[in-house]
């Protein structure tokens, strides 16, 4: 079992910062992709960025240019978040997905365990 914790959400003006980060703990050496996730009221859940185990990276359209994954050897994950806009106001997950084969963007993550989210307010 893997559980996730995310902290660093919370309130900001357009065109502010912001950056969370997902404390890993329990069997994370079976993780391979971490990823970000957030969901705004009323809308599905979608993909923000994921992040693999060698490094590589995948970022939606929507926040390419703006935000920043990365991780640690703990298997901790952060995304720095720059530019924000009202549009990025979401609850946003961490999720860990384990190796499978293959690749996985940020659009094909089927991820196995999730964090209970932080909240991201972006005000105009």
């Amino acid at each position: 079992q893997v559980q996730l914790v995310e902290s660093g959400g919370g309130s900001v003006q357009a065109g502010g910062s912001l950056r969370l980060s997902c404390a890993a703990s329990g069997n994370t050496g079976s993780i391979y992709y971490m990823a970000w996730f957030r969901q705004a009221a009323g809308k599905e859940r979608e993909g923000v960025a994921n992040i693999g185990s060698d490094g590589s990276t995948t970022y939606a359209d929507s926040v390419k240019g703006r935000f920043t994954i990365s991780r640690d050897n703990a298997n901790n994950v952060y995304l720095q978040m720059k530019s924000l806009e009202p549009d990025d106001t979401a609850l946003y997950y961490c999720a860990a997905e384990l190796w499978r084969g293959g690749r996985r963007s940020i659009a094909t993550m089927h991820p196995d365990y999730w964090g209970q989210g932080t909240q991201v307010t972006v005000s105009s």
